[in-house]
């Protein structure tokens, strides 16, 4: 299970840092790629950003290239996601994941464990 954190309010041009942690004491994310996912309402769930834990190589969606950067913290074991220059339509509740093998993949399906959701709302 994994735990994500970080979301608000925040105004079209602002910026918010989001976490994701694997819940529990003691765990540490063991799979090769973790990945940001969001859900705006009535939308399906689409693919943000990726990172290979291992080697810190990041891929992202076309619309947070340029605006958002993944990265993960070893000695915190979190993996984060900074959003800058927010538009409205980044509104959606944000997911981590984990459990996909392949870099790259920007399917939910590969990715086996999820994070309960935080939830960014930007205002016009």
């Amino acid at each position: 299970q994994l735990q994500a954190s970080g979301g608000g309010l925040v105004q079209a041009g602002g910026s918010l840092r989001l976490s994701c942690a694997p819940s529990g004491p003691g765990r540490i994310f063991s799979s090769h790629i973790v990945g940001w996912f969001r859900q705006a309402p009535g939308k399906e769930r689409e693919f943000v950003a990726g990172v290979r834990w291992g080697r810190h190589s990041t891929y992202y969606s076309d619309s947070a290239k340029g605006r958002f950067t993944i990265s993960k913290d070893g000695a915190k074991n979190t993996v984060d996601l900074q959003m800058n220059s927010l538009k409205p339509e980044d509104t959606a509740v944000y997911f981590c994941a984990s459990g996909a093998s392949q870099f790259g993949t920007t399917r939910a399906a590969d990715f086996g464990s999820w994070g309960q959701g935080t939830l960014v709302t930007v205002s016009s």
